[in-house]
């Protein structure tokens, strides 16, 4: 007697490896889990935030003695693009606390990435496209206010603010400036924490966070924008508030990569 053929199923498509369609509002809770990673064991975080604002101070005063002090305002805004970079010792603490692991200091900053020959490559890339936008904003400077020799600060900045040519500057260098970073921060968003955690080539990790990010739009624009907003905070407060600001938000960014792995609350 012959048996009756097998019931044929459609193929089962498998589960996406990665979050999508995430509401923006769940920006917010990163944004929480950050202040609570922050709050636990506070001082570790603390002491990396006010070492690198002194990074940050040490970095102005290299452009001031190179004379091209001009191009803080865009070294700012660079730094949106290799803050996720920054920020490795932050991730380890949240995945410390995470897996219920001791956390200190030389923990975080002597913290070894699961890629790390692929992170330090990242972390080239990142450095190259920072002296891009640099170069770009400098000779932006030049097409509107010509090859003269740089005034001053003071003056630059008064020049800038006060003249038709000075604003027509800001609005296209910002416009130039959200190109460069929004690119950028698609990129570095999550590849960073995805190589801290797993085996990556950096290609792969930022290919894979840009598609990440396009996937979730929404809450990667508000969470972009609550970035934004930190660092102005921090710029209003002549950099002290970065060593708050920073890693509330480094903190944030690992629950950031968590939930779109599709690993966290």
């Amino acid at each position: 007697m012959l048996e009756p053929l097998p019931t044929l199923r459609k193929p089962e498509k498998p589960a996406p490896a990665f979050a999508r369609g995430l509401p923006a509002r769940a920006a917010f809770g990163w944004l929480a889990a950050g202040w609570k990673d922050l709050r636990t064991n506070p001082g570790p975080s603390l002491v990396y935030g006010v070492f690198l604002v002194l990074v940050s101070y040490g970095a102005l005063w290299a452009l001031a003695e190179a004379g091209l002090l001009y191009l803080a305002l865009p070294a700012i805004a660079g730094f949106l693009i290799v803050g996720p970079f920054l920020a490795l010792g932050l991730y380890e603490k949240s995945r410390a606390l995470e897996q219920g692991e001791p956390v200190s200091l030389h923990r975080m900053l002597l913290v070894r990435p699961a890629s790390l020959g692929q992170f330090a490559y990242a972390g080239l890339l990142l450095g190259l496209l920072v002296l891009f936008w640099l170069r770009a904003a400098d000779l932006l400077y030049a097409l509107f206010f010509g090859h003269t020799p740089f005034p001053g600060a003071e003056d630059a900045f008064v020049n800038v603010l006060t003249t038709a040519r000075g604003w027509a500057l800001i609005l296209v260098g910002c416009a130039v400036g959200a190109l460069f970073a929004g690119f950028a921060f698609a990129l570095s968003l999550f590849s960073i924490p995805m190589m801290l955690a797993e085996r990556r080539d950096a290609l792969t990790a930022m290919g894979i966070s840009f598609a990440m990010t396009m996937q979730n739009l929404p809450v990667a624009l508000v969470w972009g924008g609550i970035v934004a907003g930190g660092i102005a905070l921090s710029v209003a407060t002549g950099l002290v508030g970065l060593a708050i600001v920073f890693p509330v938000l480094g903190h944030g960014t690992w629950h950031a990569y968590k939930a779109l792995r599709g690993d966290a609350e």
